[in-house]
């Protein structure tokens, strides 16, 4: 059965993927958990409380959707979980609610995702741990091309709707002021409040970010490093726009070229092997 005929989702999760005010998809290792600290900063600056990763306890927060979505049932779904749509978002939600996608360059998100299965991730395979990130990158669930044509798949899905927005990973990091304005824009908050947004740009720097998870400062062990000792576990490691090239070798660099060839261009990544 082919994943773009159909969206629902039969499962017990549907309920922590719908009734939300804002949706926000991305591929895995692509500044979701930046994003949201920095939102949840914001938010709970904004309206007096406590920083905390799910501010909607407090109400009056907007309630954002977090989802990998087809990635997340393309890699982890059993048969089971494929007939239920365990991670889908369902049609109905997707429908009513404004749709960003948080994007980053394949190459650096895959090499994240990469390191975060070999060595953050718990329930990662014994098979896959073993896997080099030459293997990986040509898997048929978690490599590259998988995720080139999820992104591709997203955009063609939303790109047409007036409440879509497209976020990159490296626009905000090359301008964090205006790119998280625009980002707020997004989920409704046109008018930001400048003493919370400048707080929530200090709080979810990627130093202090670093420096809290370190400490086991966030109330969730979604911000917890794998081993406390070993920065590659880390869930906030580098931050670094190109890094692949550090993980992937030479060898490796055609076959890159040639799956970048077909992501779709409105991402604006440069398809070559020298970007």
């Amino acid at each position: 059965m082919n994943l773009r005929q159909w969206r629902w989702n039969f499962s017990s999760r549907a309920r922590e993927l719908s009734g939300g005010d804002v949706i926000i998809v991305s591929i895995p290792k692509s500044g979701r958990t930046w994003v949201r600290t920095f939102l949840c900063a914001y938010f709970c600056e904004r309206n007096g409380h406590l920083f905390t990763l799910e501010p909607e306890k407090y109400g009056g927060i907007p309630r954002v959707i977090f989802s990998h979505d087809r990635f997340e049932q393309r890699t982890k779904a059993d048969l089971w979980d494929r007939l239920r749509g365990k991670y889908l978002i369902a049609a109905n939600e997707l429908k009513r609610l404004p749709i960003i996608l948080l994007v980053r360059d394949p190459r650096d998100a895959f090499v994240s995702l990469y390191v975060q299965l070999v060595r953050r991730t718990p329930e990662t395979s014994h098979a896959l741990r073993q896997k080099s990130a030459s293997d990986l990158l040509r898997d048929r669930y978690f490599g590259l091309r998988s995720i080139v044509k999820t992104m591709n798949g997203w955009l063609r899905e939303f790109s047409a709707r007036s409440d879509f927005a497209l976020v990159r990973y490296e626009s905000l990091h090359a301008a964090p002021e205006e790119n998280f304005r625009h980002l707020l824009a997004a989920i409704g908050e046109s008018l930001a409040d400048d003493v919370a947004f400048s707080h929530a740009l200090a709080f979810s720097a990627f130093e202090n970010m670093k420096k809290l998870e370190a400490a086991g400062a966030f109330d969730s062990k979604i911000l917890r490093p794998g081993n406390a000792r070993d920065p590659e576990s880390f869930k906030v490691r580098r931050g670094k726009v190109g890094g692949y090239i550090d993980y992937l070798e030479e060898a490796d660099m055609a076959y890159v070229a040639e799956v970048m060839r077909e992501l779709d261009p409105r991402f604006g990544y440069e398809r070559n092997i020298e970007s």
